[in-house]
């Protein structure tokens, strides 16, 4: 049960109206019955000089407070969430606190090198996501001294560092905002379980989403919905939206005494362990809150393009300035409240004569994120295919070789690798280049299994999202949501359309700048005197298709339709005997074709 009485006093420009509302509509992990008040003092850190290096530095004294009174300390603890604006989880902890602990944990797993690896980057993320991470927290560090404290840095396994934390501070209030990621989720409840049983008060609100994904699930009958016309009608407008969201917070309780724990600065990718590289070889798209809201001015305006947006259109190929807003990583790491971009997004259409409505509005899009994050959370296994209800069971090849082919940008076609080096090189691409490489990997020309292409993009984008980038594969494979196999995108056609002149494959594949465009996206059709002329000899210079896209598709044609009729037979209860000897039976069938092929070649010779 929350029973709160307020006193309102100024550190806060705003004072919501339905800040009470608000508070009380966070279900997860609530546990509050006291008094709590909203006055805390302004604290001003002095500027300090220092010479040893950032990274190994502990805190000022003057910026812990050890002299602290007892009994009044919250810990603020950052994953995602990474923002001072519509913070909730933030300004609950600074409520009735004489000291705040705003803490991100460093976890090894995630942030130092592999050298295993395929591309440069951890054992569970790339060097672009990491450095996005990073430019995030030092952004998130500047704006916490502008309000008086600071961010403090912890490394090592979360959990442990959690713990070790509520031991030594002294803390009665520990929030967070509120995770759906099966990882989360387990590292979460470990926490929650030691803080209550050390009777310290939890709060971990719904803030990363625009709606509860529990809500949604119990109005379905404890089912999530499986289409997005569903899931609409199921979430109407979500409660809080004809609220105001805090946005401005202007100070916030001093650091409380860490005691022993050695507090670093945000470091460095050097810091990390990470070779220095040229600047180009980065993403282009700065993390941090900071520059979140500076692309959201930015987008909102242009009210015509807001409200004119229309999802299925736009230009994958436009790398100088993207078709869309190039918001999704700040939403990812939470540097943007989702909350906050739909108010300032129904603000503008509220001001305009038409604009699109879902799915293909801006709006739209997220609500296909909520969509996709209801469906993930309430649906085991979701990342897999097996033990997954509402996945197809697909035989899909197990071809190292074609995959180390799609992932180091090697197929033999331009638009297909342009589009895994920009990858590569920014850890971003349009969505229509997504679903151009995606298709092509798995049932539109190599019948690769979707978790190995779902692996390489969690690890090099730097707005992989586990619902979201989970979901998109399992669609795009047509294993789940999407099931019209026989629709595929062509590697040479379709990005012809936005691109005649092949300027983005120029760009991104620069041993192909001088072939000319009637050969771009085909560039072995070429005469060996223009490709000469070119200086680009296929299968020197460029590689060979790695396969024949019509006889490939074809073939993925027809496995996709077996693989459907098994599933319909079985009602879904395909076991792995089942895939094997439908594997097998394909694999044959593929054989007893090639043969009439070989021996019409003979005859030929």
């Amino acid at each position: 049960m929350l029973s709160l009485t307020y006193v309102l006093c100024a550190e806060f420009k705003t004072a919501p109206l339905g800040t009470m509302q608000a508070f009380l509509s966070y279900t997860p992990s609530v546990h509050v019955s006291q008094h709590l008040f909203f006055c805390h003092p302004t604290f001003n850190a002095p500027n300090q000089t220092h010479s040893k290096p950032a990274f190994l530095r502990k805190l000022s004294p003057s910026l812990l407070n050890p002299n602290m009174p007892s009994g009044s300390g919250s810990l603020m603890w950052f994953r995602k969430g990474l923002r001072i604006h519509d913070n909730p989880a933030l300004e609950y902890a600074s409520r009735g606190s004489t000291c705040v602990y705003p803490l991100f944990v460093i976890d090894p797993h995630y942030m130092e090198p592999d050298p295993n690896a395929f591309s440069p980057g951890s054992t569970r993320a790339g060097i672009n996501r990491i450095r996005f991470l990073l430019e995030s927290l030092v952004d998130l560090d500047l704006s916490f001294k502008k309000l008086g404290s600071r961010l403090l840095v912890l490394k090592g396994e979360p959990s442990e560092v959690l713990i070790r934390c509520l031991k030594e501070w002294d803390v009665k209030k520990l929030c967070f905002e509120y995770d759906t990621d099966p990882y989360y989720q387990a590292l979460d409840n470990k926490v929650k379980n030691h803080a209550s049983s050390a009777g310290i008060e939890i709060f971990s609100p719904v803030s990363h989403t625009l709606f509860n994904p529990t809500d949604i699930i119990e109005k379905n009958g404890g089912r999530p919905p499986l289409s997005y016309q569903s899931f609409l009608k199921l979430a109407g407008e979500p409660s809080w939206a004809s609220s105001s969201l805090s946005v401005d917070l202007s100070s916030i309780p001093p650091v409380g005494d860490v005691g022993s724990c050695e507090i670093l600065q945000v470091p460095t990718l050097k810091e990390l362990g990470y070779v220095e590289t040229d600047q180009n070889d980065f993403t282009p798209f700065k993390g941090g809150e900071s520059e979140a809201l500076r692309r959201l001015r930015e987008s909102l305006s242009n009210k015509e393009w807001v409200a004119n947006f229309e999802k299925p259109k736009g230009d994958p190929s436009a790398y100088i300035k993207p078709a869309t807003t190039v918001l999704s990583p700040y939403l990812k790491f939470g540097c943007l409240s989702s909350r906050y971009f739909y108010q300032c997004l129904v603000d503008v259409y509220k001001n305009v004569k038409r604009h699109t409505s879902p799915p293909v509005s801006l709006v739209g899009q997220l609500l296909w994120r909520e969509f996709f994050y209801t469906v993930a959370f309430g649906t085991p296994n979701f990342d897999k295919m097996r033990g997954n209800k509402i996945c197809k069971q697909i035989p899909w090849n197990d071809d190292d070789e074609l995959l180390a082919a799609w992932r180091e940008a090697r197929t033999g076609y331009p638009w297909i690798d342009a589009i895994m080096i920009q990858l590569r090189k920014s850890g971003w691409m349009h969505h229509l280049a997504r679903h151009c490489v995606a298709c092509f990997l798995t049932r539109g020309d190599m019948f690769v299994h979707w978790e190995k292409g779902r692996d390489v993009f969690e690890r090099l984008l730097i707005d992989s999202d586990w619902a979201i980038n989970n979901g998109n594969w399992l669609w795009l494979s047509c294993s789940s949501f999407f099931y019209q196999y026989n629709r595929i995108y062509s590697p040479i056609s379709f990005g012809r359309k936005y691109d005649p002149n092949g300027n983005y494959i120029r760009h991104f594949l620069p041993i192909l700048k001088d072939m000319p465009k009637e050969y771009i996206y085909e560039p072995w059709t070429a005469p060996l005197s223009v490709q000469t002329k070119a200086k680009c000899i296929i299968g020197r210079d460029y590689p060979k298709p790695v396969v024949s896209h019509d006889s490939a598709s074809k073939e993925c044609r027809r496995k996709m339709g077996e693989a459907y009729a098994l599933n319909q037979k079985l009602k879904g209860l395909v076991s792995e005997e089942d895939l094997k000897n439908l594997r097998r039976k394909l694999d044959e069938d593929e054989d007893q074709e090639a043969k009439p092929k070989s021996q019409r070649q003979k005859l030929i010779n």
